[in-house]
């Protein structure tokens, strides 16, 4: 069992966690080029913020949604 579990910490030590060493690594030449994947990932969520509250407008421009106060069961 012990070689099973020495087996597993090989596959995610030196393969699996190799790209995320080596951004580490990168951090003391560029804090920026380092940090790119954060950077993606919030223009990512800036763009799916954006498309969200364009569609939420879109539906409040053509008065989809009821808005009087017994609009659902649980309000009364």
């Amino acid at each position: 069992m012990k070689d099973f579990f020495e087996g597993i910490q090989t596959i995610f030590e030196d393969y699996l966690f190799a790209p995320f060493n080596e951004l580490a690594n990168l951090e003391l030449d560029s804090w920026w080029l380092a940090n790119a994947v954060n950077w993606i990932f919030m223009l990512i969520a800036a763009a799916a913020f954006i498309y969200w509250m364009l569609q939420l407008k879109k539906f409040n421009d053509r008065n989809e949604e009821k808005r009087e106060t017994s609009a659902h069961s649980f309000l009364g």
